[in-house]
């Protein structure tokens, strides 16, 4: 599980995190500190987003690949880095910095971390803290960017041949289109996130 998070960081990331290839854009906002390792931010990425972290998971920076290494890989051929060892600001410093995250080496969903602004932080305030987004997260194992509008063309049309099983299968509470900052806030406090990350294992290249 990773190190615990200071509740009182000296300087907060303002990320906005974009999944790729989603029109309306899918996105989050969230105030973050600067001292994360990257094995903590995959952690809050999965609660923002809405993810249930049951897949494999990567981040990469320009050539550098980190995640959670294999520790049944013994060929040494390995490239990733170990994500609990990377912290956030070696990687971010400038407003418009870029990092992308893969989850689901399956499915794909690719995420687009941006470094909005570098700000104070609230002495009054806890990190993280989710301030904005739009839509709902897609539901996991649905089959990518493909498979998730297909999943929306039938459930939103009440002729499709395979509606009824699809809502049963998605369950007939979900909304694409919800999104609520107090449940991703609920869900980034320390008790509720979750910390899985030992066995999400960045795949070897």
């Amino acid at each position: 599980m990773p190190k615990k998070i200071s509740a009182v960081p000296g300087e907060v990331f303002q990320l906005k995190v974009t999944l790729l290839d989603t029109m309306p854009p899918i996105w989050r906002r969230v105030l973050v500190p600067v001292d994360l390792t990257l094995a903590q931010l995959h952690d809050i990425l999965q609660a923002t987003m809405g993810w249930q972290n049951c897949h494999l998971h990567e981040f990469t920076a320009g050539e550098r690949h980190i995640g959670e290494p294999d520790p049944d890989d013994l060929s040494g051929m390995t490239e990733v880095e170990d994500e609990r060892k990377v912290r956030l600001s070696s990687l971010l410093g400038k407003a418009g910095a870029r990092l992308d995250y893969r989850y689901d080496m399956g499915d794909g969903w690719e995420h687009e971390i941006v470094l909005e602004k570098r700000l104070p932080a609230d002495p009054g305030a806890s990190y993280p803290v989710c301030t904005g987004g739009e839509l709902a997260c897609p539901p996991e194992d649905c089959g990518g960017i493909g498979g998730f509008y297909n999943l929306l063309d039938a459930i939103r049309n009440p002729a499709h041949e395979e509606r009824e099983e699809l809502l049963e299968w998605v369950g007939k509470d979900y909304d694409p289109d919800a999104f609520s900052i107090e449940h991703v806030n609920r869900m980034l406090k320390p008790s509720r996130r979750r910390g899985k990350t030992s066995r999400v294992r960045a795949p070897a290249r």
